[in-house]
């Protein structure tokens, strides 16, 4: 009986899944029809092979840095053809850029898969999964699972405040928007346990109003945009909110809450503590604060990324991203709550 095993596939390392907007997209929308991609020159320009992945940074983006530390490949997208065999075993990414809670957010980048599609193709992968290694196995896997995602940003940025008096703006103001936003999270949440999802990483917005797009558009003196701040200032509280609420409903700690606004504060309010030369201008861009419009080959591109806080317009360089990952680990309560992932990874380990 004890050869018998070897016939079925074992996930070595934790599978990881990876759910969201472009701050975690690894690729998908390589494959799609959407003006919302990374896939040419100079992302990618810092990336292990020199080339544009899809990734919306100059090289790793957290998930990548994320699969690093707890010593697993990279996801790979959930489109790519490659993603067969034993590789699902790792897991699989199915964010897309340009998405967020709500299915009316990045209506401009046409074709993006959005959230309740992202959990459709979660419901896929655990069959090819299962026709893999066997039903019991792949329930298994994805209980065993870690899982990121981030959600929320394209809400307001590609959303809420996109243009003045946009459709949403005129049907709430802000603070019912956010309550209304929260509710639609809940949701989402909800289904991803549904799903099997035991240990899920949710990450609350940035600070939306210091990202140098909205710099450039919205602010006098290189001041973060109030309007901006002040959405996720009222966004963020009710997430974490709703994740202690979902938590004790479910009688365990499913939900961590990443405190993706106080990670990036950090580094934004005192960029020379952390090594930046700045953590308002983008290294790759256009216009004031290199925040206008898109990353492209004509850009003005900074030499050294890792002096920049932001590659683009509204994502960190590598380096920020790293040491937002250092906070996933190792953070303290005012960064993850109600533990960090190191911790997470010693409890799991045991049990």
């Amino acid at each position: 009986m004890l050869w018998s095993s070897v016939v079925v596939p074992k996930a070595e390392a934790r599978a990881f899944f990876v759910f969201g907007d472009s701050l975690v997209d690894n690729g998908n929308n390589n494959y799609l029809l959407t003006t919302a991609r990374a896939d040419s020159y100079p992302y990618g320009i810092d990336y292990p092979t020199h080339r544009a992945t899809g990734r919306f940074s100059n090289g790793l983006n957290i998930p990548d840095i994320i699969s690093e530390q707890i010593g697993s490949e990279p996801t790979l997208p959930y489109l790519s053809p490659e993603l067969d065999g034993e590789r699902l075993l790792v897991g699989a990414n199915f964010a897309s850029a340009g998405i967020g809670i709500l299915n009316d957010t990045g209506i401009q980048f046409i074709n993006i898969i959005r959230i309740s599609r992202q959990l459709q193709y979660f419901e896929q992968y655990q069959q090819r999964v299962s026709a893999l290694i066997g039903e019991e196995e792949a329930v298994r896997l994805v209980n065993e699972a870690l899982v990121l995602i981030t959600l929320g940003g394209n809400d307001f940025v590609n959303n809420y405040f996109l243009v003045p008096f946009s459709a949403r703006s005129r049907q709430f103001a802000l603070p019912d928007y956010v309550v209304y936003l929260i509710s639609e999270y809940r949701k989402i949440l909800v289904r991803l346990y549904e799903l099997g999802a035991r240990r899920v990483l949710v990450t609350g917005t940035g600070p939306l109003g210091c990202v140098p797009a909205e710099l450039a558009q919205r602010s006098r003196n290189g001041e973060c945009a109030a309007d901006l701040q002040q959405a996720s200032d009222l966004f963020n509280p009710q997430l974490v909110q709703l994740l202690n609420q979902l938590n004790s409903e479910i009688g365990s700690d499913v939900y961590i809450s990443a405190n993706a606004f106080q990670m990036n504060m950090d580094f934004i309010t005192n960029p020379q503590a952390f090594g930046f030369v700045t953590s308002k201008v983008a290294c790759c861009g256009q216009g004031p604060y290199n925040g206008i419009g898109l990353c492209t080959p004509v850009s003005n591109l900074c030499p050294n990324r890792d002096i920049y806080a932001f590659w683009d317009p509204f994502h960190p360089s590598e380096r920020a991203n790293r040491l937002i990952v250092e906070r996933f680990m190792i953070g303290s309560n005012k960064y993850m709550n109600p533990m960090n992932l190191s911790t997470i990874m010693q409890l799991d380990s045991r049990t």
